[in-house]
């Protein structure tokens, strides 16, 4: 069977069959607490088959050939599973694709974020299509429409999307999207910054981070601040927590 007659006949249902065969109710359960579901949480109503992301990425290797209409149908499941494969998917797409198959995984991406909607989703999949297409098209366009966005996963997504400029040794922007955020009121955009800062510590300029920090240790979170001094020298974590903070969480509440 060619690659054309199988881009044909693979069908997401496929894809669920695989992912129920490896499902487990107790990991399910476990999994639901974890990414917080239950009501007024940050992931109230997901469901979970309880398949773990090592089967998840092998069942994606066996797809490699379906369609982007069935990676659709994945994404708007409401299974968690079904949609991180999905975007599993999408991303060894945009990596093998050519310049126009990038640019319509990009926009599958950007305009189904409705169902990007839990920290791994976004944490897996970010830097490797929305950020790596502005990198390679020098378009921050998108990027700054979601680092405004009251959605807190769209200003996830442009936080964590930083990663794929950090990896080319590009901090500018990083560091930009720290300052917007400095304010935000919700733990998972203050876990993001703090882990980006971290990276932007260790992989561009351990300098660049202390003077930012130094500027704004005493108006950011305190989660913030402990993920980004993580891997500064101890002498130096311990002297920015102990500037007094004047973080007030009423600043910016969505």
């Amino acid at each position: 069977m060619n690659a054309h007659m199988k881009l044909n006949k693979l069908k997401a249902s496929d894809v669920h069959n695989e992912l129920l065969k490896l499902s487990d109710t107790q990991k399910a359960q476990i999994l639901q607490r974890f990414f917080k579901t239950g009501k007024g949480q940050y992931g109230e109503g997901d469901r979970f088959l309880g398949v773990v992301v090592p089967d998840i990425r092998s069942i994606v290797k066996k797809f490699e050939y379906i369609s982007i209409f069935q990676i659709r149908i994945l994404l708007h499941s409401p299974f968690h599973e079904d949609r991180l494969a999905g975007l599993l998917m999408l991303v060894r797409r945009f990596e093998t694709g050519t310049s126009k198959e990038k640019k319509d995984v990009y926009m599958l991406y950007c305009d189904n974020t409705k169902y990007i909607n839990n920290w791994d989703l976004v944490d897996l999949t970010a830097p490797n299509i929305v950020g790596a297409y502005a990198f390679e098209h020098e378009s921050m366009k998108q990027l700054h429409r979601f680092i405004h966005s009251n959605i807190v996963w769209q200003r996830r997504i442009a936080m964590i999307s930083t990663l794929f400029f950090l990896r080319h040794g590009q901090s500018k922007l990083t560091y930009e999207f720290a300052q917007l955020l400095l304010a935000d009121s919700h733990d998972l955009i203050h876990k993001a910054v703090g882990w980006m800062l971290r990276e932007a510590g260790k992989r561009c300029s351990e300098k660049e981070l202390i003077e930012f920090l130094e500027r704004n240790a005493s108006h950011m979170p305190r989660t913030m601040l402990r993920y980004s001094i993580e891997r500064l020298p101890k002498n130096v974590g311990e002297r920015l927590k102990k500037m007094p903070s004047k973080f007030l969480r009423r600043h910016r509440v969505y």
